[in-house]
């Protein structure tokens, strides 16, 4: 009996799990949005990124053998231009900080989706999460104070802008998934974005090297795994819980920064990545968020 309990206990849930592969690709997506920003601009970046996953996620649509136009057509819009928004924000704040600093930034994104999800979708929660929470906060206070005298005021705004943004669009594919295949909202983001990018591009386009075309492709692509993995999570997980599993993307960054920048991570860093970590793993081992309408 205690063996099938504690069994239980310390396996996560498929939602989980798809938020921590999708933690990943978007990490290594963006180590490859800050390599391509070392030589092309950002609008250009983001218009071809859209430009690849509308045609995935277009054959993606096609596979799964679902309508393209989807059903909650005015969700799906808004869904879209909040997430253009975030994106092309947070690409801004990769241009102009380290990996490390941008990733962090970005990682408010989960107290802001759990205030969010409280208020709009009336979602509890629970003490697994609010302990997660906390644990990214301390520790994305600890990453940002060695480097804090020294970071690029636009960098910080734009970043926090990001979050803020991306929070709003997790809590409309909580509402969406009620509606919509994941596959649609992805394809609706992409949808909306890629034209709204290509005057941005246009005004700044620089022909790409084949090696900056395949960087371009790559980040087309980890985005379109990352997003798509972050869709059925979201389907599947409180959007509280889900999110606060995203700070794991901190230490992913650190990580890349070590191996691909040769940045070496401070004590603060390392300290700071732990405790996220150690949140990290409390959301994923606790009990699931209370689903529904808070109790009177």
């Amino acid at each position: 009996m205690t063996t099938a309990v504690g069994a239980r206990w310390f396996r996560p849930s498929r939602g989980i799990l798809f938020m921590a592969a999708s933690a990943f690709a978007l990490s290594t997506m963006t180590v490859l949005v800050k390599l391509a920003s070392a030589s092309l601009p950002t609008g250009q970046i983001v218009f071809v990124r859209s430009t690849v996953m509308l045609a995935v996620s277009w054959a993606m649509v096609r596979r799964a053998g679902v309508s393209p136009w989807g059903h909650n057509k005015r969700g799906l819009m808004t869904r879209g231009l909040v997430g253009f928004g975030a994106l092309a924000a947070f690409y801004v704040s990769v241009a102009h900080l380290p990996v490390s600093e941008a990733t962090t930034l970005r990682n408010t994104i989960p107290l802001f989706t759990a205030l969010l999800a409280w208020w709009i979708l009336r979602e509890r929660v629970g003490w697994p999460t609010a302990i997660a929470i906390a644990c990214g906060i301390g520790g994305v206070l600890m990453i940002a104070h060695p480097g804090g005298a020294g970071v690029d005021p636009v960098g910080v705004g734009v970043g926090l802008g990001s979050a803020l943004l991306t929070a709003l669009a997790y809590v409309g594919v909580r509402q969406l998934a009620r509606t919509d295949h994941a596959s649609v909202i992805v394809f609706w983001y992409v949808l909306v974005g890629a034209p709204l990018a290509l005057p941005w591009a246009l005004a700044v386009w620089v022909t790409p090297s084949p090696t900056e075309c395949l960087l371009l492709l790559m980040i087309g692509l980890t985005t379109q795994i990352g997003q798509v993995l972050l869709t059925m999570g979201l389907a599947l997980e409180g959007a509280g819980r889900a999110t606060a599993v995203g700070y794991i993307q901190v230490a992913f960054a650190l990580l890349w920064q070590w191996t691909v920048f040769d940045d070496v991570p401070t004590t603060w860093t390392i300290a700071g990545a732990a405790l996220i970590i150690g949140g990290t793993v409390v959301t994923t081992l606790g009990d699931r968020v209370t689903r529904g309408p808070l109790s009177r």
